[in-house]
């Protein structure tokens, strides 16, 4: 079939006829008014010829005159790729030359350098082309509809665009359009109105919001030209009876990317075996009721503790980790008559006094041992890992996927959430009392980088020790300089699973730090076990290292030895001016340099059953399915029941799909209300300074290099004394900061692995920058200071 008219089309046609006449099909048999037209199909496409005959009868049949000739590839206009202005629209088109010289053009668009690299970017690798022929409308104005805001988000509302003519002046910019917003149930007037009406119509009959073309003819009849997803939206939360508000947490941790499901559901699991041994009651089926996942990111859902008259004002300070963005967005909701406050607190005070009461004492028996007695309580906290390690026991080799995954959901971490983590938590508590409370003790004596620098060189920390021995290969490597730096790393992957490549002591490094990886908690992610591409990648990064002063490990010890110069001349100015306060904050601060490192103990700990529970799952889903990570596309119950026959094959398939999409998404919300707004993108725009990008302090000092931006660590370099600019790190990124000149991130907090990790080797981190990795450009020369919190960028 190589032309069909556009009333006969419907949604289950796209490979045919694309996806801009499938949507126009659909408009049709809901009733809409659609300008009049046929198809060109992808029949015809794949043949090679335009039908000349068949075209100009079809031509005929509409009545001659001029038509719209529009691109309708079987990739476009799709859930999550839009190719807005990818492919050739032609406009008055009048004539059967002139119409299959259009077609042809259409065609051609398909393979246009704009077309292949949009499709690669969404990760499509191919399409076909069909094109979509109708009735030119004589529009006495025309525009766009989106029955979202495409800005903030919000699902509740409507915007219209609109100009005199035809509408591809607004989608061209060319003119200044008319711009028009309203609630979903304000009613307005005239066309407004019945654009209005087709918005609540086209969402609900597709399911999802909708950019929608319209044209207003001279006798002010509306034709709906377009109807599309709106694509670039955020994933909406849940749908609530009431307005909520729910703060992304991933990103305090360095997590911008989505979690799979079953990282999801292993996270709540294990969170809900803790609150058990805390004494907690749990509801099994949804241990953490306020932790919300959306677009597979983790939300806390904060309204209960935004309308409480007694919390509410309090909840500014407690966001300073969260950054000033995140901060100022929850402040604004507190003027939000939604937010209005009410009597109560957002918890059971009777449970929540038991669970302090269960906790206080060991938890004060066990700082206070941990400061009196350091040493004991690392020697603690490490045989607690070995212990951890001990009581993992999964399942034999003979072991059902049933079992299998009864183990990962019942007994997987049980050996870690134990209330004092094995001993873990209070050497780590201890440490992180001792690195905050000297800042109020000082207040006026030890500046903020004075204080910053003491943390530089921190021993004890598994982060920090894993990265020196990443660099001690690097060294090994250095005689076989050619191999290990001038070959892909994923082949050099391959060779090392082939066992042909010479040995640098990789094998002891992944017997130790095998089970880490980037976005390491979650359970869906390979572990450098399995793929030690990563690990190639940085060692060929550490073979450019040329300068002996800038070698990794010399750069800790300078960063230690300034932390130990700085803590005596403190010490010194300290006891002079204030000699209770002083003699405390440094007796905090030395047993901050012997208890802080442990702070990534626990998290290191925890991947030890998470690593077991990865090694369990992916033998259950090769039992189970076809791929054996697609069990990591469903939750701990679901998996359950594929075990007992379920099949889930197409639940995999979307949320597959819909992870991979979210991968791409280039920015998160750290503030999200449950009817889709960005709250952050409600501020008013703070004007710009005069190349100078303002965060927050991440890590005290300055430096001036180069800009390398880096949005994924896999495969990724950096030259010595370039700047790093991502969008967030997590440990998985920490290689590369050893030859970094300083960090530059979008988001985190200063308590997060990546300013914390910087400070620790002694290199400037701005954090919190809107936008860095769009701003600033690989190979620009900028500015940071990280006791300020700026970045300028540097004329040349």
């Amino acid at each position: 079939m190589k032309l069909i008219r556009l009333a006969e089309i419907d949604a289950s046609m796209i490979g045919l006829v694309g996806g801009k006449a499938a949507g126009l099909g659909e408009m049709i048999r809901a009733g809409e008014r659609v300008p009049d037209g046929f198809c060109v199909t992808v029949e015809a496409y794949a043949s090679g010829q335009v039908p000349q005959e068949e075209l100009a009868r079809a031509y005929e049949r509409l009545g001659g005159g001029k038509v719209a000739v529009r691109s309708s590839a079987t990739a476009e206009d799709l859930p999550h790729a839009s190719f807005a202005g990818q492919q050739d629209t032609y406009l008055g088109v009048e004539g059967q030359d002139a119409l299959a010289e259009a077609v042809r053009r259409c065609w051609d668009s398909l393979h246009t350098e704009r077309a292949v690299a949009y499709r690669a970017n969404v990760g499509i690798e191919d399409a076909a082309m069909a094109v979509v022929v109708q009735r030119m409308v004589d529009p006495e104005r025309a525009g766009v509809l989106f029955t979202a805001n495409p800005i903030t988000g919000r699902r509740t509302q409507m915007v219209v665009d609109a100009a005199e003519g035809l509408g591809t002046a607004i989608v061209d910019g060319t003119v200044a359009p008319d711009h028009y917003e309203f609630d979903d149930d304000a009613p307005q007037t005239g066309w407004l109105e019945e654009l209005r009406a087709a918005g609540l119509r086209l969402r609900e009959h597709f399911g999802s919001p909708q950019d929608v073309e319209w044209a207003l003819d001279r006798d002010g009849v509306l034709w709906l030209l377009q109807s599309r997803p709106v694509t670039t939206l955020f994933p909406a939360p849940p749908a609530t009876a009431d307005t909520r508000l729910y703060l992304e947490f991933g990103h305090i941790q360095g997590m911008l990317r989505p979690m799979t499901p079953m990282g999801v559901s292993l996270l709540r699991t294990g969170a809900g075996l803790w609150f058990e041994a805390a004494g907690a009651k749990v509801d099994r089926r949804d241990p953490l009721p306020r932790m919300v996942a959306i677009g597979g990111r983790l939300y806390f859902d904060l309204t209960d503790f935004l309308r409480s008259k007694v919390m509410r004002d309090r909840l500014g300070t407690s966001l300073e980790v969260y950054g000033p963005r995140v901060q100022g967005a929850v402040r604004r909701m507190l003027d939000d008559p939604r937010f209005a406050p009410r009597p109560g607190l957002p918890f059971d005070v009777r449970a929540v006094v038991k669970g302090v009461a269960r906790i206080a004492p060991r938890a004060v028996a066990g700082v206070i041992a941990a400061l009196a007695w350091p040493d004991a309580a690392r020697g603690r906290a490490y045989r607690g890992v070995r212990r951890i390690r001990r009581l993992t026991v999964p399942p034999g080799p003979d072991a059902s996927a049933a079992e299998r995954l009864r183990w990962v959901a019942e007994d997987s971490h049980r050996p870690i959430m134990t209330l004092d983590m094995q001993g873990i938590v209070w050497p780590l508590t201890a440490g992180i009392v001792a690195g905050t409370v000297p800042a109020a003790l000082l207040d006026g004596v030890a500046s903020e980088e004075e204080l910053d620098t003491v943390l530089g060189g921190m021993p004890y920390n598994v982060t920090t020790e894993m990265d020196l021995a990443l660099w001690r290969l690097a060294v090994s490597a250095r005689e076989h300089r050619e191999l290990f730096a001038g070959t892909p790393a994923p082949e050099l992957a391959a060779r090392y699973r082939d066992g042909d490549l010479p040995d640098i002591g990789l094998a002891q490094f992944l017997e130790r730090y095998g089970l880490r990886a980037a976005a390491e908690i979650d359970v869906g992610m390979p572990r450098w076990a399995e793929d030690p591409a990563p690990l190639f990648a940085t060692i060929a990064n550490y073979l450019r290292v040329g300068d002996p002063e800038q070698a990794p490990d010399r750069r800790f010890e300078r960063a230690a030895d300034r932390a130990e110069r700085t803590l005596a001349a403190l010490a010194r100015r300290a006891t002079r001016g204030r000699p209770v306060r002083g003699r405390v904050a440094v007796f905090l601060m030395r047993r901050s340099r012997e208890l802080t490192g442990l702070r990534e103990l626990g998290k290191f700990a925890w991947l030890i059953p998470l690593r077991a529970a990865r090694e369990q799952l992916l033998l259950a889903g090769a039992e189970l399915f076809e791929r054996p990570d697609d069990i990591m596309f469903l939750d701990l119950a679901e998996a359950r029941q594929a075990a007992r026959g379920a099949d889930l094959r197409e639940v995999i398939a979307a949320r597959r799909a819909a992870y991979e999409r979210e991968l791409r998404r280039p920015g998160v919300p750290g503030a999200l209300l449950s009817d889709g707004t960005d709250v952050e993108a409600l501020a008013p725009a703070v004007p710009a300074g005069d190349g100078v990008l303002t965060g927050m302090a991440g890590a005290a000092g300055r430096a001036t290099g180069r800009a390398r931006v880096i949005r994924d660590p896999a495969g990724a370099y950096i030259e010595p004394g370039e700047i790093l600019v991502a969008p967030t790190t997590d440990p998985g990124w920490t290689p590369l900061f050893l030859t970094t000149a300083g960090l530059v991130t979008e988001t985190g907090s200063p308590v997060a692995h990546g300013p914390t990790v910087a400070r620790e080797y002694g290199i400037p981190a701005v954090i919190c920058v809107r936008d860095a990795t769009r701003e600033i450009r690989t190979g620009q020369l900028i500015t940071i200071d990280g006791a300020a919190g700026t970045v300028r960028i540097e004329e040349e």
